[in-house]
C-alpha cells in the first residue's frame, strides 16, 4: 500500500517563535519513521498553522501516525509553551492499494473518490477531520472496497445447496394452491396493506395447531423455555448483528411523534376533519426520524437481553424461544400466498452453549423435526446444506463448497409443493431451517461463560410456512388429514358465513 497525506495542525497560539523547536521535533521523528518506510516533512509553518506531509509504503499508516504525532506535540509543547492543538485538518489523502480481483462493475463508497485500474485502487479523500481518523473509518473504507469487489463475483450466483437427506415420495391428495382455495372458502382475506393477511377462524385454527405442535413436540421435549420480547428493535441492535448493513431495504421502520402537544397537532387534525384524508406532508412535520424498526427476527433482541452477561456453566446450554413478536419484512415483488409475505408469525428458538453442546442439540432438534414432519404431518420433505442466512443478512457473500466444515452453517428443510409441478422440476418450499452460527453473535454482544468459548444458533419456525407445506400436500378436507395432525386439530371451526 502507498499512503500520501497532507494535513494542517491548528495550534491554540502563535508557533513561529518556536519554529526551530518544531523543526527539530519533526526531524527526529522523520529519522525514526525512515526505518518503517515512512516519511514526515514540513510543508508550511506560519502564525498558528503547521502543515505536514506524511507518506508511507510500509505497514505504518499515516492516519494512525497523525493522531500519535498530535499527542506527542501536545506533550512536547503544551506544558513548556502553553500550546494546545485546536484542530487537525486533512487537506489531502491519497491511498493506493491492490485488490485480489478486477472489479466487474463500478465501485462507489462514501467519503472518497475511487479510481480502479485493473486491480490497482486509488482512493482520494478530501475534507475529513481528525474524528474521522479516530473512528478508524479509513481502514473500514479500504476493507469495504475489497469486500464490494469480492461480492461482485458472488452476487447473482445461485444459493449454495447440497442435499443431505430426503423422505420417501408420498402421494398428495390434490394439486391446488392452498392459499387460493382458502380464499375461495373465505378462510382468509388479503390484508388492507400489501403482503399481509387476515385469518378467519378456520385458517387461524390451523396456524395455532402448528404452533402447538412445534412447542409440544419439538421445543418442550428438549427443555426450551419461553421468553417474551418487544416487537420494536432499536437500530443499535441491528448494527451489532449486521442486519443494518445487510438488508436496510427490507425493514419496516418505526417513528415516534415529536410531541403529544395538542396545539402542534391542531392543523393536522383540522385537515383530516375538512378533507377526510390524511395530510401526509403535515403528518411528517410532527414525526421523528426513525430510530428503530419492527421485528425482522426475534433472535437479535434475545442476544441484546444477554449483552455483557457472564452465564453460569450450570445454566448451559441456554434453550429459549419467543413466539409473540410478529415479524415484518418488506418483500417487494416476491410475495405469494401466505408463504411469502411481509408480515408473518414465527417461533424463534435460540440456543447458546459450548460447541459440543450445540452440535449435540442439532442432532436432537433434527430428530424432533423428523418426528413432526414424518409422523404427525406425513410430509414429503428433504434437508439441504445452504448458504447460511446470517451471511446474507449481514450483506456478506462467500463461496460455499461441499468440503466445508459441517460444524457451523445452516440446514434448510424443504417441502414438495404439488401445485407447482413435478417434484424434480419445480421449486420446493423452504419451510424450516436450523443454524449453528458459532461465535458471531455471542462475541458481538460480549456474552461469556466461566471457562469455555460460547457458540449460538437458532431455528426459526415459520407457522405460515408449516401450514402451507402441510395443506399443499394434504388439502383442506380434515377427513384426509393424517391421524398425527388430527390429534391437534381434527376439524376446522365453522367460522363466519357470508351472504
Amino acid at each position: 500500500m502507498e499512503f500520501d497525506l497532507k494535513t494542517t495542525f491548528v495550534f491554540s497560539g502563535e508557533i513561529t517563535s518556536i519554529k526551530e523547536n518544531i523543526e527539530t521535533f519533526v526531524e527526529e521523528h522523520r529519522k525514526a519513521l525512515k526505518e518503517k518506510e515512512a516519511s514526515l516533512d514540513i510543508l508550511d509553518l506560519k502564525k498558528n498553522i503547521l502543515s505536514l506531509k506524511l507518506t508511507s509504503t510500509g505497514s505504518l499508516r499515516p492516519h494512525n501516525m497523525l493522531l500519535h504525532l498530535k499527542n506527542l506535540m501536545v506533550k512536547e509543547f503544551g506544558k513548556k509553551y502553553h500550546l494546545g492543538i485546536r484542530e487537525i485538518k486533512i487537506d489531502y489523502y491519497k491511498i493506493v492499494f491492490e485488490i485480489e480481483k478486477k472489479p466487474l462493475k463500478k465501485v462507489v463508497i462514501p467519503f472518497a473518490d475511487l479510481k480502479i485500474e485493473d486491480r490497482l485502487v486509488t482512493m482520494s479523500l478530501l475534507k475529513v477531520d481528525d474524528e474521522f481518523l479516530r473512528r478508524n473509518y479509513i481502514d473500514r473504507m479500504i476493507k469495504l472496497v475489497e469486500e464490494k469487489v469480492k461480492n461482485q463475483y458472488y452476487e447473482g450466483k445461485g444459493e449454495y445447496w447440497e442435499l443431505i437427506w430426503e423422505s420417501r415420495k408420498k402421494e398428495s391428495v390434490w394439486r391446488k394452491d392452498p392459499t387460493e382455495e382458502m380464499l375461495k372458502k373465505s378462510w382468509l382475506k388479503q390484508g388492507p396493506t400489501k403482503g399481509k393477511w387476515f385469518y378467519y377462524p378456520q385458517a387461524a385454527a390451523i396456524i395455532r395447531a402448528m404452533e402447538e405442535i412445534a412447542i409440544k413436540e419439538v421445543l418442550e421435549p428438549l427443555n426450551f423455555q419461553e421468553i417474551i420480547e418487544s416487537h420494536i428493535v432499536p437500530f443499535d441492535i441491528w448494527l451489532k448483528t449486521g442486519h443494518m448493513r445487510g438488508m436496510p431495504g427490507e425493514f419496516y421502520y418505526v417513528t415516534e411523534p415529536k410531541t403529544r402537544n395538542v396545539e402542534k397537532w391542531e392543523k393536522f387534525v383540522d385537515l383530516v376533519k375538512i378533507t377526510k384524508n390524511i395530510p401526509l406532508g403535515e403528518l411528517e412535520k410532527n414525526l421523528e426520524v426513525p430510530r428503530s424498526g419492527i421485528c425482522y427476527a426475534q433472535c437479535p433482541m434475545i442476544y441484546w437481553s444477554l449483552q455483557g452477561k457472564t452465564i453460569s456453566e450450570d445454566s448451559l446450554p441456554i434453550l429459549i424461544y419467543e413466539k409473540t413478536a410478529i415479524s415484518a419484512r418488506y418483500e417487494s415483488g416476491g410475495r405469494h400466498g401466505i408463504e411469502r409475505v411481509d408480515e408473518f408469525h414465527r417461533i424463534e428458538p435460540v440456543y447458546i452453549g459450548t460447541k459440543k453442546q450445540l452440535l449435540s442439540l442439532r442432532e436432537k432438534l433434527i430428530e424432533r423435526y423428523k418426528h413432526v414432519f414424518d409422523e404427525l404431518l406425513d410430509l414429503e420433505w428433504r434437508m439441504a446444506w445452504v448458504t447460511p442466512w446470517y451471511m446474507q443478512q449481514s450483506g456478506r457473500f462467500e463461496e460455499q463448497n461441499s468440503s466445508r466444515s459441517r460444524e457451523k452453517g445452516t440446514i434448510d428443510f424443504e417441502a414438495y409443493m404439488p401445485y407447482r409441478g413435478e417434484r424434480d422440476k419445480s421449486e420446493w418450499l423452504e419451510f424450516q431451517n436450523l443454524s449453528i452460527i458459532g461465535e458471531k453473535y455471542v462475541k458481538a454482544f460480549n456474552i461469556k461463560t466461566q471457562k469455555e468459548q460460547l457458540w449460538s444458533g437458532c431455528s426459526g419456525i415459520g407457522l405460515e410456512r408449516w401450514a402451507v407445506a402441510f395443506l399443499a400436500q394434504k388439502g383442506l378436507n380434515p377427513e384426509k388429514w393424517p391421524s398425527g395432525f388430527k390429534k391437534y386439530l381434527n376439524k376446522v371451526p365453522e367460522g363466519i358465513r357470508f351472504l
